[in-house]
């Protein structure tokens, strides 16, 4: 497969891997609504805050969308969008790579992006994501109205979508609802007690022997399908079909047969990768809505609109999914997702986290009314908690970070272990004063850490001991496993005995990768 190259990517392509881990710090301050809630607000570099994010979101985001900077020329207040096409790759390529971490295997993944780079975008996430795993570029138009300053008017966006099972995808997307144009189709002239109903073809292209018998209007006239074509069904299924009134004739009883599709029976409509201005909005609807909750002279220059945001977001999730936006600007898709009913992290890293992003949240929770609020029903509610980037997990030296607490150090070990997110378990497990995390693939993995037994003694307990041994054995009860792993700061028991145990002792920090 053909890839992109361009001068420092042999660095940018091992970026994310020397990203270091940082901590996630809450700041109760800025939070809003309900306190148990699990949606995040976080300001940072949103590549630290990926890898912050990796051991516990790990394969459980279920809609990933982004829309970075497009490398226009402009300069915007709150990005650099005037950067050079390699740096700007290199920005990417590392972003790419830990997003592509954090998505369910069962998610998608949404980049908006323009003309000036979007091919290029194409060639990388082909690389990272594999060129399979492309589903399709939908297309937006963004405009409505035509402008002759250009040679060729700039009327359209992309979104390129990727989805690590396609065919899953495929299967398990949501249809879109019928239109008020298409549900005036749907009459019931004949009074069905099953509703409402328009008549569909009963022709479908090709040649089939089983399906192209005579049908015998009731008016006597005999229909046989047309050149090229046969009929959609099976003589016997026909049969069924007409025995239950769901083939009709035309008014006159002579018509070409045509099948009967009820409303109550339809999915809706299967998207299209063409999105008009008309059914998710463009960018003066945008402005508009930024405009109403930020003033006029807010700094977002090309918001999306809330219309475009929910299409992608009822598309590819369900109520209570994760949708994760690493670009968040002035907070729209959190905004979006909240009022849909899903979870979300957001992450901005200039001060407009708080001064807007943190804003426009706390008025969703209060109720606001613009974007969908109507065409969801939305009365507010809910809430989210707001997070900084804190210490690195290790020091320069590799020693771990005294502010560092048994559920992060738990989160690291178990994600190095199985490279799956261990999420809220730890946190749990924390509260039940237990060190073992779990079993995965036969292996049961415990921490001895930050006094997690209470123990008084030597370590607090945070050595590896008979006794700690026993209090591990007591968490794990009956569970079975053929070995086990643990770590802790040092251990008292001979390697002979730890082998005969099928113990492995890994020592923190040396052994924590």
């Amino acid at each position: 497969m053909p890839t992109l190259h361009w001068l420092t990517k042999q660095n940018d392509v091992k970026a994310a891997e020397k990203t270091p881990y940082k901590l996630l710090e809450e700041v109760p301050a800025l939070s809003g609504g309900d306190p148990d809630n699990e949606n995040m607000l976080i300001q940072g570099d949103n590549l630290e805050a990926l890898k912050a994010l990796l051991p516990f979101y790990a394969g459980q985001v279920k809609c990933i969308y982004i829309d970075p900077p497009y490398n226009t020329g402009s300069a915007f207040q709150h990005y650099d969008d005037n950067l050079e096409h390699a740096t700007w790759l290199a920005m990417m390529y590392p972003r790419l790579v830990l997003l592509r971490e954090l998505l369910a295997d069962n998610g998608s993944l949404w980049i908006s992006i323009d003309d000036d780079e979007g091919h290029y975008l194409k060639v990388i996430c082909d690389e990272i994501f594999g060129r399979k795993k492309f589903v399709c570029n939908v297309v937006w138009q963004k405009r409505y109205s035509r402008e002759n300053r250009e040679a060729i008017g700039d009327s359209h966006e992309h979104l390129l979508l990727y989805a690590p099972n396609p065919v899953y995808f495929k299967e398990t997307r949501n249809y879109l609802p019928l239109t008020e144009k298409q549900m005036k189709l749907y009459a019931n002239p004949d009074n069905d007690p099953r509703g409402m109903w328009q008549s569909v073809s009963l022709l479908a292209q090709g040649y089939r022997p089983n399906q192209m018998y005579v049908i015998t209007a009731p008016n006597g006239k005999k229909h046989k399908p047309p050149s090229g074509n046969c009929w959609k069904v099976i003589e016997s299924e026909f049969r069924k079909a007409l025995a239950d009134n769901r083939i009709v004739f035309g008014a006159d009883g002579n018509g070409v047969p045509r099948r009967k599709q009820f409303l109550y029976e339809s999915k809706g409509l299967v998207p299209w990768s063409w999105w008009t201005h008309e059914e998710v909005g463009h960018t003066d609807e945008a402005k508009k809505e930024i405009n109403t909750l930020f003033g006029a002279d807010n700094p977002f220059d090309t918001p999306k609109p809330e219309r475009l945001i929910q299409r992608m977001i009822h598309i590819s999730t369900n109520p209570g999914d994760l949708v994760l936006d690493s670009f968040l600007g002035s907070g729209t898709t959190a905004a979006v997702a909240h009022k849909m009913g899903r979870r979300y992290i957001g992450i901005e890293m200039g001060e407009h986290a708080r001064s807007h992003c943190a804003v426009r949240l706390q008025k969703v929770i209060e109720g606001e009314e613009g974007g969908i609020s109507k065409a969801v029903h939305w009365q507010g509610g809910g809430g989210f908690r707001f997070y900084q980037l804190g210490a690195p997990v290790f020091t320069p030296e590799g020693r771990i970070n005294e502010n560092v607490r048994f559920c992060n150090l738990a989160a690291h070990v178990w994600f190095a272990e199985t490279k799956i997110a261990l999420g809220k378990q730890a946190q749990r497990k924390q509260r039940r004063k237990s060190p073992f995390l779990g079993i995965h693939d036969g292996t049961a993995i415990a921490l001895l850490y930050n006094g997690i037994l209470g123990d008084k003694s030597i370590g607090g307990g945070n050595v590896l001991t008979s006794k700690t041994l026993q209090m591990i054995a007591d968490n794990l009860g009956d569970r079975k496993y053929d070995k086990m792993i643990i770590y802790g700061e040092a251990s008292r028991i001979g390697s002979e005995k730890l082998k005969k145990l099928k113990i492995e002792f890994k020592q923190i920090p040396y052994k924590v990768k």
